[in-house]
């Protein structure tokens, strides 16, 4: 499935299945073919992506504090990380929490 993030506030954002589930999981939503952000949510959504986010950068940092200990470097990353794939919805949060518009999709 392909989710397609429409406001009147931001340009749409397109996401591939995985990575919008994964947005929806980390906003406290269950992956669906459509729904709402409301605007009075939009706050709590980008609170939520902040935390997922310390929460991903805190294991990263452990993870490498861990193999320090043993005298090795783990590898980078690869691909695409979670802040570089989630801040497209971050700014379309903030752009429709301040005009009041909603964030839809499959609709």
């Amino acid at each position: 499935m392909i989710y397609k993030f429409k406001s009147k506030a931001a340009g749409d954002i397109i996401m591939m299945g995985p990575n919008g589930d994964a947005f929806l999981r980390v906003i406290g939503r269950e992956p669906a073919p459509k729904g709402i952000i409301e605007p009075g949510a939009t706050a709590a959504a980008i609170a939520a992506i902040e935390l997922a986010l310390a929460a991903a950068e805190a294991e990263r940092a452990e993870a490498e504090a861990e193999a320090a200990l043993h005298g090795e470097t783990l590898l980078p990353a690869e691909g695409v990380g979670l802040r570089q794939r989630l801040w497209p919805m971050v700014e379309m949060l903030r752009r429709a929490g301040a005009a009041g518009e909603p964030i839809v999709w499959g609709v």
